[in-house]
C-alpha cells in the first residue's frame, strides 16, 4: 500500500513550526481587541454605497490598476502625481510585495520588536533571514542597536511601525531620519495609524530614496474592505508590482472606498472622537490603583496591571474583549491592550474594568 502523504512530508518544516495568525471569538462580547473604529457610516453613506455597488459590474474582473480609486487616494491623502502608488489586499499584502520583491538567497529582513507580527511572519514564509532588534524599557528605538543590526545584516527591507504597535508610541523622528539614511536598502515606514498620531513620512518621501509609506484604509473605518496602500519613488513601486497578484483589490472595494472617500469628512470626524475617547480613557484608567498606562499616538491603549490574564478573564465574563500581550516578550509583561470604542462601549469597559481589578 502507497504510503499516506501528509503535510508533515511536504510542508516547509519552518512554516510547520508557524502559528497561523490568531483572531479571537468577540462574539456576544463588546469587542476592543482588533484596533477597530468602532463607527459605523451614516445611513445617508450607507445608501449611496448601496445604489454604487448595485451598478458594480460583477461579472468583470476588477481594474488591475484601479485608476478612479487611485485618483481619489491622491486628492484625499495629499499624495504627489510624480510618485507611485500600490495598492494591496490591507497592508498585510503590501508587506508581503515587498518581502518577496528582496527575498534574494540570504537577504535579512530587519524590525524592531515587539511590533507587526506579519513582518516577522512574511520573513519566514519568503525563507529571508528575520532580524529584530528589540526597543529600549520605555518603548523607544536605539539609533546604535538599529544602526549596529543594519551594518551586520545589511538588510534588503526594514519595517517600522510609525506609531508601533503594540506600544502606541511615536518614534523619534531624528532618529527614523538617521536610519534611513544608513539603511543599505529600503525602508517602509507603516502608517496604519496615522489618521490618530497627527504625524507622517509621506512629506518626506521626496527626501529619500529609498523610503516607502504605507497605510490602510482599515483603521479608519474600512477593516471589512481590505484595502492598504504604498507610496514611494515610481521605480520602487515598478517593481513591487511585479509581484502583485492579478486584480487582488476586487471591484467591491474599489467601488466601496471611492464612494466612501468622497466624504473624508465622516472619516475625519470618527477619527476625532476616538482620539478624544482615548484621552479619556487614558486619564480614567491612570487613576486606578495598580495601573499604568502608556501614552498612545494611536487609537488602542496599552497599560500594565498586576495580572493580565486574571484582567483579561474577568473582562471577558463580563463582556468586554481585549487583547492579552503577557507571555508575548518580557517587555510586555503584564500587558494589555485596549482598542478605543464608542464612548458607551468605554463605560462598559471602565466598569468591568474597576470589577474585575477589585477581584485580583
Amino acid at each position: 500500500m502507497k504510503p499516506r502523504i501528509g503535510p508533515d512530508s511536504v510542508v516547509r518544516a519552518d512554516i510547520r513550526a508557524l502559528s497561523a495568525y490568531h483572531v479571537q471569538d468577540a462574539a456576544g462580547l463588546v469587542k476592543l481587541d482588533a484596533m477597530e473604529n468602532p463607527y459605523s457610516l451614516p445611513e445617508w453613506l450607507c445608501a449611496d454605497i448601496g445604489r454604487a455597488v448595485q451598478r458594480a459590474p460583477l461579472n468583470r474582473y476588477p481594474d488591475p490598476d484601479a485608476p478612479a480609486l487611485k485618483a481619489r487616494l491622491r486628492r484625499v491623502m495629499g499624495i504627489p502625481e510624480e510618485l507611485g502608488l500600490l495598492l494591496g489586499n490591507g497592508s498585510d499584502e503590501i508587506i508581503s510585495m515587498v518581502v518577496n520583491a528582496v527575498s534574494a538567497p540570504g537577504a535579512a529582513v530587519l524590525a524592531p520588536t515587539p511590533s507587526f507580527v506579519m513582518y516577522s511572519m512574511s520573513a519566514i514564509i519568503a525563507k529571508a533571514r528575520w532580524v529584530g532588534v528589540p526597543i529600549e524599557p520605555d518603548f523607544s528605538l536605539s539609533a546604535d542597536k538599529m544602526l549596529a543590526a543594519m551594518r551586520e545584516h545589511r538588510p534588503a527591507a526594514i519595517f517600522i511601525s510609525y506609531p508601533n504597535n503594540p506600544t502606541g508610541n511615536l518614534f523619534d523622528e531624528k532618529t527614523l531620519e538617521t536610519i534611513i539614511q544608513e539603511a543599505p536598502g529600503l525602508v517602509v515606514i507603516d502608517e496604519a495609524y496615522q489618521p490618530f498620531a497627527g504625524r507622517t513620512f509621506m512629506t518626506r518621501l521626496q527626501d529619500f530614496a529609498n523610503l516607502l509609506v504605507m497605510r490602510t484604509l482599515s483603521k479608519l473605518g474600512l477593516a471589512g474592505l481590505r484595502l492598504g496602500y504604498a507610496v514611494a519613488r515610481p521605480e520602487w513601486i515598478g517593481e513591487l508590482d511585479k509581484v502583485r497578484g492579478p486584480y487582488n483589490v476586487g471591484v467591491l472595494t474599489q467601488v466601496v472606498a471611492d464612494k466612501v472617500l468622497e466624504h473624508p469628512e465622516v472619516l475625519d470626524a470618527q477619527a476625532a472622537a476616538i482620539r478624544a475617547e482615548r484621552e479619556r480613557l487614558y486619564t480614567e484608567l491612570s487613576a486606578m490603583k495598580g495601573v499604568q498606562v502608556f501614552p498612545s499616538a494611536a487609537n488602542f491603549l496599552l497599560l500594565r496591571v498586576p495580572d493580565a490574564q486574571k484582567m483579561f478573564e474577568g473582562l471577558k465574563k463580563r463582556g468586554v474583549l481585549v487583547k492579552s500581550l503577557h507571555g508575548a516578550t518580557r517587555l510586555l509583561d503584564q500587558c494589555l491592550r485596549i482598542t478605543i470604542g464608542t464612548p458607551e462601549e468605554n463605560r462598559l469597559l471602565m466598569r468591568a474594568f474597576g470589577e474585575a481589578l477589585q477581584e485580583l
